[in-house]
């Protein structure tokens, strides 16, 4: 049975149904992304919406997203197009109605269409809103036409993906966006269904060839300790560049407030002067330390 090799958990996938992503399946005995060029959305952002604050401020970018996702957070804001029953059926390997419907954009036409809006102030294309990774094909595809049009490419994501398939797609990426959604194994394996350390191999590789920015939601009583914090912060601090000299103290970390959304609406948002707490204890290591949602 083919295994699908993009995160830690190597689906083997029957002939015809999906991966636990919900995006990729078994064709004439291969892995394929079905998801590949189906666009659920498409808009032209402020680079800091990413969140990207020390890369091309005051510019604008064009957002793309697919269907699917890797992990289950019970927060996720685009629930509708990365885990929703109505996007997809992992049980029984359907194309649902909003895949059938998602606009079919092939690589081309998309760098030609972000080459357009350059008069609108768009520096190049940014995948995002669903998990990129989960279609790293058409990400690698894309990216690499943008890049020959002199463009730049943003990649925001988990995370949760091989370093083989990072590689495809890292000579063509100026930037990225990481989730770093919390500091504790347990954290990252009972609520979300992920690996902490996927997601730090895939930081530490990344940040060798590409300007890097980390992203951590705050959810009350599940990451909000200053001692996860304090953690989390040093660990940044320590990474490396290719050169093997320490930048992580340069690395921008957005410190983000938790909203009631989806299924976790059994707790109240994150406490302001929480979120503000943490970003101080945050700057003792780090230099560039933003607050979000606040």
């Amino acid at each position: 049975m083919p295994r699908c090799k993009v995160c830690f958990r190597h689906c083997d996938i029957e002939e015809g149904k999906l991966g636990f992503c919900g995006a990729r399946s078994c064709r004439d005995g291969k892995v394929v992304a079905l998801n590949y060029g189906r666009l659920s959305a498409i808009a032209l952002d402020p680079i800091e919406k990413k969140p990207l604050s020390r890369f091309f401020p005051g510019s604008k970018i064009l957002s793309v997203g697919s269907y699917g996702c890797n992990l289950r957070c019970p927060f996720c804001q685009n629930y509708d197009i990365s885990w929703s029953d109505e996007t997809f059926d992992v049980t029984n390997g359907f194309l649902s109605e909003s895949q059938d419907e998602a606009d079919i954009m092939n690589p081309e036409r998309l760098a030609g269409i972000a080459e357009f809006y350059k008069k609108d102030g768009n520096i190049g294309v940014a995948f995002t809103y669903n998990e990129p990774m989960i279609g790293y094909e058409f990400v690698r595809d894309t990216a690499k036409l943008v890049s020959e049009k002199g463009m730049k490419n943003v990649l925001v994501s988990n995370g949760t993906a091989e370093l083989e398939v990072l590689e495809e797609i890292l000579p063509y990426m100026d930037a990225m966006n990481i989730d770093l959604k919390g500091f504790t194994d347990e954290y990252y394996r009972d609520l979300l269904g992920g690996s902490r350390k996927m997601v730090m191999d895939f930081i530490e590789r990344a940040v060798k060839d590409c300007h890097m920015e980390l992203t951590t939601l705050i959810i009350p009583g599940e990451n909000d300790s200053e001692e996860e914090m304090q953690e989390l912060s040093s660990w940044i601090a320590g990474l490396k560049d290719g050169a093997g000299n320490i930048i992580g103290p340069d690395i921008p970390l957005h410190i983000s407030r938790f909203f009631p959304r989806f299924k976790m609406t059994d707790r109240q948002a994150t406490e302001v002067r929480k979120v503000y707490r943490l970003a101080e204890v945050a700057r003792e290591k780090l230099k560039y330390v933003y607050t979000g949602n606040c």
